[in-house]
C-alpha cells in the first residue's frame, strides 16, 4: 500500500470518530436497558412474558430496517442514523416511564420504539465499511465493534451510578437503566450533527432499489447464503443473551454480577473486532462463518452447566461466535446495498422468534432444552461457509 493510500485510510478513520463514538454510546445504552428487559418484566409481575420485550424489539427492528435502509440510501446515512438514535432516546424514556408507573403496555411501547431505533442505527456498520477501501472493510467493522465494547464497559463500570439513579427515583437499577439509556442515545443523536459521511446519497431511482421485496432480495446471487449466516448468528445470540440473565437471576446473581456477565458477552461481541476484522480481510469470509458456528455451538452447550463461571464462559463465547459470523456477513453485504435492510430484517425476525419461543420452551422443558436447540441451529453458518467463494 502506498503512503498516499495509508494516509487516506487514516484520514477516513479520523472522520469516522463521531460515528464510532455514537455507536459506543448506543451499545452502552443497550447494556443498561434492553438487555435486562426480561428482569424488568419479572419485576412487573409478568415473568411468564419475560421474553416478550426482546421479541417486540426484534419485530420492530425487522420492520424498520428496510425503511431506514431506504431512507439512508435516498437521504444519506447521517440523517437516517440521527433519526434512529433520536427514536431510541424517546423509546428509552417511554419504557422507563412505563416501568416506573408499573404499566406494562407502556413499557412494551418503549421497547417497540427501542427496537425500531435499533433497526436503523445497527446499520452504522455499513456506513463505517463504506468509508474505507474494500480490502479494509473488515478492519473498519472491527474498529466499530471495539468502540462498542468500550461503551459497554463504561456503563458496567457505572453500575453503581445506575443503581444510585434508580434508588433516587424509587425504582430498581434495571428500570433506572432505561433512563440512562435514553440520555446516551440522545448524545449519539447529537454526534451525528458532527459526522461527515464520505458516501453521498444516491439518486431516487437507485434508492428505490432498496425496497426490494424479500423474494427479489433472496434471488440476488450471494445474498441467500449471507442472510442464512447473519440471521442464524443474530437469532441464536439474541435468544441466549436475552434469557440467560433471567436464569442467572434465579441462581441468585445480583445486579452487579449480571452486569459483569453481560459485559463479558459484550467483550466477546465487540472486543476482538481489532483481530477478527483483519483476519477476515486476510483469509476470507469462510473463516468467519466456520469459526462463528463452532463458537456458537460451544456457547449453547456450556450455557446449561451449573455455576457462574460456566455462564460467563458461555456468554463470552456467544458474543465472539456472533462477531465472526456477523462481521463476515456484514462485509459481504457491503456489495449489495439494495438488500441490506431486508437481510437485517431477517436477522431480527430470527431473534424475535427465538426469544418468543424461548420463553415458552424454558417454561415447558427448562433452559437446557432451549440451549441444546440453539446448538443445533448454530450449525447453519457452515452451509454459508460451504457456499461462499472466499
Amino acid at each position: 500500500m502506498s503512503a498516499t493510500s495509508v494516509h487516506t485510510t487514516r484520514a477516513d478513520y479520523l472522520r469516522l470518530a463521531p460515528l464510532y463514538t455514537a455507536q459506543a454510546l448506543a451499545t452502552g445504552a443497550t447494556t443498561v436497558s434492553t438487555v435486562l428487559a426480561s428482569l424488568v418484566m419479572s419485576g412487573l409481575g409478568s415473568e411468564h412474558l419475560a421474553g416478550l420485550p426482546s421479541t417486540l424489539i426484534s419485530a420492530a427492528a425487522a420492520l424498520s430496517a428496510g425503511a431506514f435502509g431506504a431512507l439512508m440510501l435516498r437521504s444519506g446515512r447521517r440523517l437516517g442514523l440521527g433519526l434512529a438514535f433520536a427514536l431510541g432516546a424517546a423509546g428509552a424514556v417511554v419504557g422507563f416511564a412505563g416501568a416506573r408507573a408499573g404499566v406494562v403496555p407502556l413499557f412494551l411501547l418503549g421497547a417497540v420504539m427501542m427496537g425500531g431505533a435499533q433497526g436503523g442505527y445497527q446499520q452504522a456498520r455499513y456506513a463505517a465499511a463504506e468509508s474505507v477501501p474494500e480490502s479494509r472493510r473488515g478492519t473498519a467493522l472491527g474498529a466499530l465493534m471495539l468502540m462498542s465494547v468500550l461503551g459497554s464497559f463504561l456503563m458496567t463500570g457505572a453500575s453503581g451510578l445506575v443503581e444510585g439513579i434508580g434508588a433516587g427515583l424509587g425504582v430498581s437499577a434495571e428500570v433506572g437503566g432505561w433512563l440512562m439509556g435514553g440520555l446516551l442515545l440522545a448524545g449519539a443523536a447529537v454526534l451525528m450533527v458532527f459526522w461527515k459521511p464520505l458516501v453521498a446519497p444516491v439518486s431516487s431511482v437507485a434508492a428505490a432499489a432498496v425496497r426490494l421485496p424479500l423474494r427479489a432480495a433472496m434471488s440476488t446471487p450471494g445474498v441467500r447464503s449471507t442472510a442464512l449466516a447473519v440471521a442464524t448468528a443474530q437469532g441464536v445470540m439474541v435468544t441466549l443473551m436475552s434469557l440467560t440473565p433471567l436464569r442467572a437471576h434465579h441462581e441468585g446473581m445480583d445486579h452487579t454480577g449480571i452486569a459483569v456477565l453481560i459485559s463479558g458477552h459484550i467483550l466477546g461481541m465487540f472486543g476482538f473486532g481489532w483481530l477478527t476484522g483483519p483476519l477476515i480481510d486476510r483469509f476470507g469470509l469462510r473463516l468467519g462463518y466456520i469459526g462463528g458456528s463452532v463458537l456458537l455451538v460451544a456457547a449453547a452447550l456450556t450455557a446449561p452447566l451449573a455455576g457462574s463461571a460456566w455462564l460467563g464462559a458461555s456468554m463470552f463465547l456467544l458474543g465472539l461466535g456472533w462477531n465472526l459470523a456477523f462481521v463476515s456477513g456484514s462485509k459481504a453485504l457491503t456489495r449489495f446495498p439494495a438488500v441490506q435492510g431486508v437481510t437485517d430484517g431477517l436477522g431480527y425476525v430470527a431473534a424475535g422468534t427465538g426469544t418468543l419461543l424461548g420463553g415458552f420452551v424454558i417454561a415447558r422443558a427448562g433452559f437446557p432444552a432451549l440451549a441444546y436447540a440453539c446448538a443445533v441451529l448454530a450449525l447453519l453458518p457452515l452451509v454459508s461457509a460451504w457456499r461462499v467463494r472466499r
